[in-house]
């Protein structure tokens, strides 16, 4: 198990690492997190939706994603409640109270989760096990199915990774530690410090007090590293790209509203991998009014950022492109924003509301979430996508079809996540965007999204091989549980 000090502290990153680099050394592995909270999610080849870290995740062990490496997904949708996906498909909205409290919904999982990962341990040499957020959340423990509660019920040798970066990592080591129970302190097998910059000779010595303290090695310390592109959980930090040179005349300024409960930001990273293109996530009318391509992303909450857009008078920019002949896109929900009417009794329950008119279609929410893998062709171009949505477009007429949506003047809407990751659609999509905004940008010839991800896969392999103690980190997976490592023992000082 990797498990963190605190979300966002790399796990995901290390586990994908870690995932490829026992590929490389000709392991049979699987990735695997019992529970993950995510809005960032992807659909498998037979119509489940798990969360997108763990589809990469796969990708980096070099197998196809299944609904067993992710078999409880939690999609927020809003403050106090998420969506509920059980083995990929969705069981119901719950609040947080009903999920975690006592008697909820999460004590019944335990067993589905084991078995789970029993089945992966039966397919695979070794899984992989990612945890969520901190193993040292008190309040939750008793019904954990992610953390080391997961891992002493399936004893599994953990991992500790802190994020060094955000400071504090001695204090959240220990902490951590020290907040375990016994027998989840005994699956402790050492430290990884993620993100360090400079001299580790420098950080040695706290890393040897740090043994003095716990008893626990730190079996590796990962460099800061830029320009990974592994696909994150959530929208908390998303990335601006600047453009790299451009291949022709002219770089592409491509501007994202972060709609509230956005979902799947991450379709705009194939984009930003093109030379000579600028993505920027911003939500300043200005900024939408000054870009070459304004797109709006998938959201969990399509009525709830409806509202929002024109609160903020996004909405009204974005009308005055599309009167212009000027480029947006609609990916999902976004695209569910650019209809005429949107009937949701589902999502929000906010009954029928006027959506921004610019596409003629009509949208209605489903009880039934439509997940699928699609595949076509458009601008002579094969494109493949996957769907994640409960709104159904109806089209109507006076638009060109563009792949399951439509196209009006500059305006373009679909349905499909990943699409702008087939490449030559991309770079014609990325030409007729050039042309209505009237610049002389010519995308690269060349540019193979698929084989740039699996670049950063071997280079986060190359991490873990170079930083990590894998010779120690072979053994844990040979041997499993470690045994005999001391106590912290209760307010130690």
């Amino acid at each position: 198990m990797v498990a963190g000090t605190a979300s966002d502290a790399g796990k995901s990153v290390v586990t994908a690492g870690i995932c490829r680099f026992l590929v490389r050394q000709g392991v049979r592995v699987a990735p695997f997190k019992g529970q993950n909270m995510s809005l960032n999610s992807f659909v498998t080849r037979d119509g489940a939706e798990i969360g997108r870290a763990q589809a990469v995740q796969a990708q980096a062990a070099r197998v196809e994603p299944s609904a067993l490496m992710n078999p409880v997904l939690l999609k927020p949708g809003g403050d106090r409640s998420s969506q509920v996906v059980l083995l990929g498909k969705p069981v119901g909205e719950m609040s947080a109270r009903g999920y975690h409290g006592d008697g909820g919904f999460q004590g019944e999982l335990v067993d589905v989760v084991a078995d789970c990962l029993a089945q992966l341990a039966r397919s695979y040499d070794a899984v992989v096990c990612e945890g969520a957020g901190s193993p040292a959340e008190i309040n939750l423990r008793r019904t954990d199915i992610v953390n080391l509660g997961l891992a002493h019920r399936a004893k599994l040798p953990a991992l500790l990774v802190g994020d060094i970066d955000r400071g504090g990592v001695f204090a959240a080591f220990y902490g951590t530690t020290a907040l375990l129970p016994p027998e989840q302190q005994a699956l402790l097998a050492g430290y990884v410090v993620n993100k360090f910059r400079g001299d580790v000779t420098l950080l040695e010595p706290g890393l040897e007090m740090l043994r003095g303290l716990t008893g626990r090695p730190t079996l590796g310390v990962l460099p800061y590293a830029r320009g990974l592109g592994i696909d994150e959980e959530d929208g908390l930090h998303v990335r601006e790209h600047a453009a790299g040179e451009p291949y022709g005349h002219e770089t592409l300024r491509v501007a994202v509203v972060p709609l509230p409960l956005m979902s799947n930001f991450t379709d705009l990273d194939a984009l930003a991998a093109e030379p000579g293109v600028e993505v920027r996530f911003t939500d300043r009318a200005a900024d939408v009014a000054a870009a070459d391509l304004v797109v709006l992303p998938g959201t969990r909450g399509t009525v709830r950022a409806l509202e929002w857009l024109r609160a903020r008078g996004l909405a009204a920019a974005v009308e005055r492109r599309a009167a212009a002949g000027r480029p947006v896109l609609g990916i999902c929900g976004g695209f569910q924003i650019l209809a005429e009417r949107i009937e949701d009794d589902v999502e929000s329950k906010a009954g029928t509301v006027r959506g921004l008119g610019l596409l003629p279609a009509r949208v209605r929410f489903a009880a039934a979430k439509t997940l699928a893998r699609p595949a076509g062709s458009a601008y002579g171009e094969a494109v493949e996508g996957y769907e994640i949505h409960h709104g159904v477009a109806e089209l109507g007429a006076g638009g060109e079809p563009f792949l399951d949506g439509l196209r009006v003047g500059a305006v373009w809407g679909t349905h499909w996540h990943g699409s702008l990751e087939s490449d030559g659609f991309r770079r014609a999509f990325l030409r007729e965007v050039a042309v209505a905004a009237g610049r002389a940008f010519e995308p690269a010839p060349d540019t193979d999204f698929a084989a740039l991800r699996e670049e950063r896969l071997d280079r986060l392999a190359d991490l873990v091989a170079e930083h990590l103690d894998t010779a120690a980190l072979l053994r844990l997976i040979e041997d499993g549980a470690p045994a005999g490592l001391p106590f912290v023992p209760p307010g130690a000082p």
